[in-house]
């Protein structure tokens, strides 16, 4: 039988070019969104065969939720190959304004918590059997933090983090885990932004890597490799030259803002 992949946040973006991409390699699909009409729109422009892909309903920080359909998705299709968390929100803060807290908790919610119960329903099953690849997306932004993204660099941080924590964990049972860092991909998360962008990918371009890393069983890799270059140049500098680079760069426009 082929592959099985579940991804989270399929609706648009990345995770909807992740799940074209895997198609097109003949994989059989479980998609997870919080906008399940949107996704079988999708579903039914590319002419997906009903066979080979499921919907399931829920949104990532909801964690009574995602163990559900975690039991549904083994269930009617089996424990997945590859599981990649990818559902994730990017809203500017400011920690001056009361508001903004909760900003933050949403958004290490659904980034990390909806993470984790992502992996959750799948992790003791992939163990027992021996193999299996989670995937967290995470960021470059993960790598140094930018004014006024506190929460999202934070939580792709975090991200990085737990994912390596992970890994040590599942690796004596043949469960790998990789740990994806996108640099800047033309999504509706980024077109809102208000600097330039450099290295823009399209999220097919990004896909492709993507499942290539995936495949090879990388630990971690920034896509594309020339960010991943700038970021790691980025976090060599000390300080007080990091901070001149951004002083008067425009902040991440806040929800409402």
């Amino acid at each position: 039988m082929s592959e099985l992949v579940f991804i989270t946040g399929a609706s648009s973006g990345i995770g909807q070019a992740l799940a074209l991409r895997y198609y097109q390699d003949g994989a059989r699909l479980a998609l997870v969104a919080r906008r399940t009409d949107e996704l079988a729109r999708w579903a039914a422009e590319q002419q997906l065969a009903p066979d080979r892909f499921a919907i399931y309903g829920a949104d990532v920080a909801d964690l009574e939720a995602m163990a559900r359909i975690g039991r549904e998705c083994i269930a009617a299709q089996g424990v997945p190959d590859v599981v990649i968390a990818n559902a994730g929100i990017s809203v500017g803060m400011d920690t001056a304004v009361f508001d903004d807290l909760a900003v933050m908790r949403r958004t290490f919610e659904t980034n990390n918590l909806g993470l984790a119960a992502t992996f959750h329903p799948f992790v003791a099953a992939m163990n027992a059997r021996g193999h299996g690849t989670l995937v967290g997306i995470a960021s470059v932004a993960s790598i140094r933090g930018l004014p006024g993204h506190g929460a999202y660099c934070a939580s792709k941080s975090a991200v990085v983090a737990y994912c390596e924590s992970l890994r040590g964990e599942c690796r004596p049972f043949g469960v790998r885990v990789v740990t994806l860092l996108p640099g800047y991909i033309d999504t509706p998360l980024t077109r809102s932004n208000r600097y330039s962008m450099p290295f823009l990918m399209t999220p097919g371009a990004f896909a492709d890597q993507a499942v290539r890393a995936i495949r090879a069983q990388v630990s971690y890799r920034v896509i594309p490799w020339q960010m991943g270059v700038v970021a790691k140049l980025l976090r060599l500098l000390p300080n007080w030259l990091y901070d001149k680079l951004l002083a008067g760069r425009p902040r991440k426009q806040r929800a409402g803002g």
